[in-house]
């Protein structure tokens, strides 16, 4: 059975604690890290090594954009979804050339959640 690594990092405490009770009752995770800004996400990534990131992007000390792009350098096969309440063009256009896993807009259906761990066994 595959037990997934899952870092959140996000600045509100209720997101992270939304999306981890999301992961916690999806089949194929394991542990769930948090973090509250991308400088901590990206310690974490490389202490922790998950399989796959959920990264806002706007956040304190370093945005979501910019630690995505650090993780990316460090690890190119990292898997990093954002969940963002941003739409802007130029925002989605960064996350593509980074070569991120994904892109759910906030707010989300919990289903689109569950579908990135299914996306990633397919990997």
């Amino acid at each position: 059975m595959i037990n997934y690594k899952v870092l959140i990092a996000d600045d509100s405490a209720f997101m992270r604690t939304l999306l981890s009770k999301i992961f916690q009752h999806t089949t194929g995770v394991g542990e769930i890290f948090q973090v509250n800004n991308g400088e901590e996400a990206l310690k974490a990534y490389k202490v922790q090594k998950p399989d796959l990131v959920t990264m806002d992007i706007d956040m304190p000390e370093m945005d979501g954009i910019e630690a995505a792009k650090l993780i990316k350098q460090y690890d190119s096969k990292a898997k990093i979804v954002i969940v963002s309440s941003s739409d802007k063009k130029n925002t989605r256009d960064e996350a593509e050339k980074i070569g991120v896993f994904g892109y759910i807009r906030k707010p989300f259906d919990r289903l689109e959640i569950k579908r990135i761990i299914d996306d990633l066994s397919k990997e």
